[in-house]
């Protein structure tokens, strides 16, 4: 009877797990900068899915994992959250194919000292200025929050060969009955991620 490995060589090969937890994050934020937009996917009551595109803040430390976005606690990803707090933020790199996925949890921030720490005055044109003194769109505005989403498990795809070289290996491996492996699959555990957060809050 066959195995998974033999069902799907191509996963099984391109898994590196010979890989440091700090070479990990420090290759996962490549991927994020690349990158630059995130799609957050949260979960209605009625059970679907609705994902939107975010940019993320940072990352502002060598072993950041979690997320942060500032956001507009009116919009009504908010009442998804408050039903349920699992979220996916996934992330891809048309310019090399790398990408990321974060499965989590996502707790709202509204801490004006944090979101003053990375508040940016261009952000106030996603907000705008309502003119009643109170909603101006700056750090102060009580729309404005923070979304943390902390990750349980970080899996990403670090691409090794350019787009010409990825199309030679394929044929290459594709007539000889081979499978290319033109990157590799990481995986940032839970136990990895709460030492990282751990070294982040020293």
């Amino acid at each position: 009877m066959s195995s998974k490995i033999q069902l799907d060589p191509y996963t099984a090969n391109a898994q590196n797990d010979n890989v440091t937890p700090a070479q990990k994050i420090e290759d996962l934020h490549k991927v994020i900068q690349g990158a630059q937009t995130g799609m957050l996917t949260t979960r209605a009551s009625n059970g679907h899915f609705h994902s939107r595109a975010m940019t993320p803040i940072g990352p502002y430390s060598n072993s950041q994992v979690n997320l942060l976005f500032i956001a507009n606690n009116a919009s009504p990803k908010f009442q998804e959250l408050e039903n349920d707090s699992h979220v996916n933020v996934s992330f891809f790199d048309t310019s090399t194919t790398h990408w990321a996925s974060f499965s989590g949890t996502a707790r709202v921030i509204g801490d004006r000292a944090v979101i003053r720490q990375h508040w940016s005055s261009c952000i106030s044109a996603y907000f705008g200025d309502l003119g009643d003194g109170i909603h101006k769109g700056d750090e102060n505005d009580p729309r404005v929050v923070v979304i943390e989403v902390v990750p349980d498990e970080v899996r990403y795809w670090l691409a090794t060969s350019g787009a010409v070289s990825r199309g030679v290996q394929e044929i290459a491996q594709a007539a000889q009955g081979k499978v290319a492996i033109p990157g590799e699959l990481r995986t940032i555990t839970k136990e990895e991620i709460q030492l990282a957060q751990g070294l982040g809050s020293k």
